[in-house]
């Protein structure tokens, strides 16, 4: 598996003062340097953490990937229209929320979401659905045209150590399967930490897993080189 680490979290800490530190672009810069594959970042409607103007020099300056967490937005369709990641992943957004807390209804909108992904498709760029481990969703994701899907691990993460873990992390497993048959390629994220992620493993076929939080609160203690470098080794 590949380790996408997600750098949201380093520009809300540079926001809370309105300067420039933490540095987004450092931090991207010793996350490929300790064994990140590639870099996420959610431009999110309100830019609460990560701005245009980030996304525009991560574009330029990182050695990996850029990942582009985004909503079905026209202004960050266009964005990323412009700058051309390697990959977006299409999140539900809610202004509200503290951070994305669950899936997006694919199957609720399928003609919105397949209309909303073709430009983005014809530029080349590679979309991924961030969905819930959920048979329904998988199936019309698969009807889209998009290349991936990226499971909301949000449920397995809470109930992990609890008589629920086993029935979450099988809707994970399923999902993965029955996808991988439909020809989508699977990533999976969200809540996934130092504890919990080595039950990826059990996943077949996993191809890239997108974590921030974790990582970044690691790094509060022992540094973000570090941070990167344990996680990376657990999911190798």
């Amino acid at each position: 598996m590949l380790l996408g680490v997600n750098i949201d979290h380093v520009a809300t800490l540079r926001n809370a003062r309105g300067g420039v530190e933490p540095s987004v672009i450092r931090a991207a810069n010793i996350c490929e340097e300790n064994g990140g594959t590639s870099i996420t970042t959610h431009l999110r409607e309100d830019r609460r953490h990560i701005k245009d103007a980030d996304v525009y020099t991560l574009m330029k300056t990182i050695k990996t990937k850029l990942n582009l967490e985004m909503a079905m937005a026209e202004d960050i369709q266009k964005i990323a229209l412009e700058i051309k990641p390697h990959s977006i992943c299409l999140v539900p957004e809610k202004r509200q929320e503290v951070t994305t807390e669950g899936g997006l209804d694919v199957d609720g909108q399928l003609n919105n979401v397949t209309e909303f992904i073709k430009p983005l498709l014809n530029a080349g760029i590679i979309v991924s659905l961030f969905i819930d481990p959920d048979k329904a969703q998988v199936r019309a994701s698969a009807k889209t045209g998009a290349q991936f899907i990226e499971m909301h691990t949000g449920r397995y993460s809470e109930a992990f150590g609890t008589d629920s873990e086993e029935k979450e992390f099988l809707s994970l497993k399923n999902s993965a399967k029955l996808a991988q048959s439909l020809g989508l390629k699977v990533n999976a994220g969200h809540g996934l930490n130092y504890e919990n992620v080595h039950r990826m493993h059990e996943i077949e076929g996993l191809y890239e897993l997108n974590i921030g939080h974790s990582i970044i609160s690691r790094a509060v203690f022992t540094g973000l080189p570090e941070a990167v470098r344990t996680m990376a080794d657990l999911i190798k």
